[in-house]
Order: structure tokens, then C-alpha cells, then sequence
């Protein structure tokens, strides 16, 4: 053991035994002699006065390297309703125009009235945007964009509650519709809920980064859940000979500015269920409206014909 000359330094003092004694193995590794006395309510760490400057250095950087690194801020994120009636409606919704469409119900061409056109829609038909989300190909389309959909669906509502996640939800899919139809040359034609639905994902993910910019961390972290929209975008909306890529980015699109607004809406609001019953009536009221013109438009067009 090595033995500390008469002439000593305070090398570390704290009111608690404990940090003394780790700087003192800290000195003790590198071979620095040092003890430990208990003067006026302080713990001092001593040694000799020739190896005291090595002595604040290694403690120095000991605290450097041992600097207690803040805690992740803790971020409540409310859940606002579990949206099941919103999430009934959708599937209602879904299925009954299923019925419809297939059955030529009322001898209507529910496809040919309501499936995006570019062209019509680019001439006025807006409608288009809004009644081409009910429609679906066959059993594997509509099945697809029934489970994706309860599943963004389910996650939006909980984010903003049930009545004004579905109407953005709706509102973010006929934008990105129209964004298509404004891409699209005019013999282009769509349908199917897969836009409303890539809508409803990026709507989570713009109202997830509301919080994440709250927690510690680098860029990467933060802009996280969009990465994450956006992986999952180009994993489930690119693939099969018939998707519409293009619709599936809009909608995305659409939808990442319907959620940031939507994170812009105070709490207290959006557990506000007058406003909820508002926004779920508005976005039935748009779709009942936007068939309603489809099937007369189409009439129109037929007994002109």
C-alpha cells in the first residue's frame, strides 16, 4: 500500500461518503495514493500535494465520463375515444355499397357513377373523389382495405376521436383523390377505400410526431413515425399488378395535413362529444351528398343517351 506523505490536498469534498469513495477508486486504479477524512460535515478526499493535479484530472475525467445523462421527458399522449362507432360505420359503410354496387341495387351503375375519372373530375365531378372510396373490385380488395382500415382507423380515432378522425379520415381521402385526378391523365379511373386508408395511417403519423418532437433526442428519433409511415407506405401500397400507387401517395399526402391540423386542436375539444357527433354527422352528410349527386349525374347522363 502506498503511504501519503504529511503535505495533503483536498483533491474532492461532499457532504456524502459515497462519491468520495468512487473518486477514490478512481485514484486508487491509476495509483494515487489518497484517504478519506470527515471534517465539519464534509467527506474530503486527500493527497499528497505532488499528485494532486494528476488527481483533479482523473477525477475530472471521471465526471466527464460518468455525467448522469437526463431522463427521456415523459410524454402523455390522451386517448381521446376507442372509436368503435366510427369503426362500425366504416365497415357498414364498406359493405353495404358492396351489396349495392354488385347488385345493380335500384338498376343503378353504382361503378359507373361513382368510380374516379380523372377527366370528369377535373370538369367538376368532385363527387367522384369522395363515392370512388366506397367502391371495390372484388372480395380480396374490399377485405384489404376493411382490415387496414379498422386498424389506421382504430389508431386516428383513438388520436383525435372517433367523429373527427373519420370525417378527416374522409375528407384526406377525397383530397387525395383530387390530387390524383389532378395527376392522372383524364382516361385514368380508380376506386376502392385503399386512399382514404393510407390517409387515415399518415394521420396517426402527423399527430404521433406532435409528441415526438417533445422527447430528447436526435433527428432520427423525432422524425421517426414519419419514417415509419413512410416504410410502411411503400411496403403495403406499392405491390399488385392493379394498385394505384400514385392514390396511395396523395392520400398519404392528404392525410399527413389533415393530421397536423388536427394535432392543432385543443384537447379539451376533441373530448368535447358535441363536437365529435358534429364531425362524425358532417363526414355521413358529405358521403349521403356526394352519392346523391353521383347517381343523378349518372341518371343525367343516361336519359341524355
Amino acid at each position: 500500500m502506498n503511504t501519503l506523505p504529511s503535505d495533503l490536498a483536498i483533491a474532492f469534498q461532499n457532504r456524502y461518503r459515497g462519491p468520495c469513495e468512487d473518486r477514490r477508486l478512481v485514484l486508487s486504479a491509476v495509483g494515487v495514493a489518497s484517504e478519506l477524512c470527515f471534517v465539519d460535515g464534509f467527506w474530503l478526499l486527500l493527497v499528497s500535494e505532488q499528485d494532486l493535479s494528476r488527481a483533479l484530472a482523473e477525477i475530472e475525467a471521471y465526471a466527464r465520463e460518468n455525467t448522469a445523462r437526463p431522463r427521456p421527458r415523459r410524454v402523455r399522449v390522451p386517448v381521446i375515444s376507442s372509436g368503435r362507432l366510427g369503426l362500425l360505420a366504416y365497415v357498414a359503410t364498406l359493405l353495404g355499397i358492396s351489396v349495392l354496387a354488385n347488385g345493380w341495387a335500384l338498376g343503378w351503375d353504382w361503378y359507373e357513377a361513382g368510380a374516379m375519372r380523372a377527366g370528369l373530375v377535373m370538369q367538376g365531378q368532385w363527387w367522384r373523389t369522395v363515392t370512388a372510396l366506397t367502391l371495390h373490385a372484388d372480395a380480396g380488395h374490399i377485405v384489404a382495405n376493411l382490415v387496414f382500415g379498422i386498424v389506421f382507423g382504430l389508431l386516428a380515432a383513438q388520436a383525435l376521436g372517433g367523429g373527427v378522425a373519420w370525417c378527416g379520415i374522409l375528407v384526406a381521402g377525397a383530397l387525395g383523390n383530387g390530387l390524383n385526378a389532378l395527376i392522372q391523365n383524364p382516361e385514368h379511373s380508380s376506386i376502392g377505400a385503399s386512399t382514404a386508408v393510407f390517409a387515415a395511417l399518415a394521420i396517426v403519423v402527423a399527430h404521433s410526431m406532435r409528441y415526438w418532437k417533445l422527447l430528447a433526442g436526435g433527428a432520427l428519433r423525432r422524425w421517426s413515425p414519419l419514417i415509419g409511415g413512410i416504410l410502411l407506405l411503400a411496403y403495403t401500397g406499392t405491390g399488385g399488378e392493379r394498385t394505384d400507387v400514385v392514390a396511395h401517395l396523395t392520400g398519404f399526402i392528404a392525410g399527413l395535413a389533415i393530421g397536423w391540423l388536427g394535432s392543432l386542436v385543443p384537447e379539451t375539444r376533441l373530448r368535447n362529444k358535441r363536437i365529435q357527433w358534429t364531425a362524425g354527422a358532417a363526414a355521413a352528410v358529405l358521403l349521403a351528398a356526394a352519392w346523391v349527386l353521383a347517381i343523378a349525374a349518372w341518371r343525367s347522363a343516361t336519359t341524355a343517351a
